[in-house]
């Protein structure tokens, strides 16, 4: 076959071939033929190479794949810090206030996409909540993250519960527990229901009195949409007399690992 093709081309270079092969199973080799001429005696020869491309293709195959994720990605955080610049409120503001808020939640952006790529055992729920926690806990009795299961999340899940837990935090700086000296946040989380929800706390102490607000600003809304859009779950606040208490209930799809 090869002889009646090379005449018709000058040569036939990585011509990929898949085949099943006893004892090696599918593989995927790329041929190279031409045909080689004698001038001294007109004799034709043909060189011949076969190579085993099959894991080459598969690690294309997977950049190709991440490629993909990554554009998608891109394009989702673009999305957001449109939407974050766009509703970050500007009445009765200065810009350098502005700047603060709206330059706040996109370093919670970055942190997210930061974990998102990060390996398996670093993209789960303890890391986020440290990272998220790790601008306030400058005193390590303020902040309180008690140990809990391990728990896997998707690149969605780990954006949505870090814009969560950056404006919870800057809540608590400005306005709560951790506002004043000997306030305390306390988080905690465990997995339930076969491991397909996770329960999330924060309760604030020590602080100054806090009551609900008079009228809903983003941060309140990003916190819900937050909550709710992306991961599918929901958020409780609860303005009680000793200090904010928030409870996000969120499904994880069987992520929990064992402890």
């Amino acid at each position: 076959m090869l002889s009646q093709v090379i005449p018709k081309s000058t040569a036939i270079i990585n011509y990929q071939v898949e085949h099943d092969f006893p004892g090696l199973g599918h593989r995927t080799m790329l041929l190279t033929a031409r045909t080689l001429h004698h001038p001294d005696n007109g004799n034709h020869s043909m060189l011949l190479s076969i190579v085993d491309a099959t894991d080459q293709v598969c690690r294309d195959a997977a950049k190709d794949l991440l490629f993909g994720e990554l554009r998608h990605r891109m394009k989702n955080l673009l999305a957001v810090t449109q939407s974050l610049a766009f509703h970050t409120r500007t009445e009765s503001r200065t810009a350098e206030e502005y700047r603060d808020d709206f330059l706040g939640r996109f370093a919670g952006l970055v942190e997210a996409q930061d974990l998102a790529f990060a390996e398996q055992d670093e993209a789960g729920l303890a890391p986020l909540i440290e990272r998220a926690l790790a601008p306030y806990a400058a005193d390590p009795a303020a902040v309180v993250i008690e140990p809990g299961a391990a728990v896997e999340l998707g690149p969605r899940t780990i954006m949505s519960l870090s814009l969560v837990l950056h404006e919870l935090a800057t809540n608590a700086a400005k306005y709560g527990a951790l506002s004043s000296s000997g306030g305390r946040v306390r988080i905690t989380w465990q997995v339930e229901d076969d491991n397909t929800w996770l329960r999330l706390k924060g309760v604030e102490s020590g602080g100054p009195p806090v009551t609900p607000p008079a009228t809903t600003g983003y941060g309140t809304k990003l916190i819900q949409s937050a909550t709710t859009y992306s991961p599918g779950g929901r958020v409780d606040q609860n303005y009680a007399k000793g200090g904010l208490e928030v409870e996000i209930v969120i499904p994880l799809g069987g992520a929990a690992l064992p402890g």
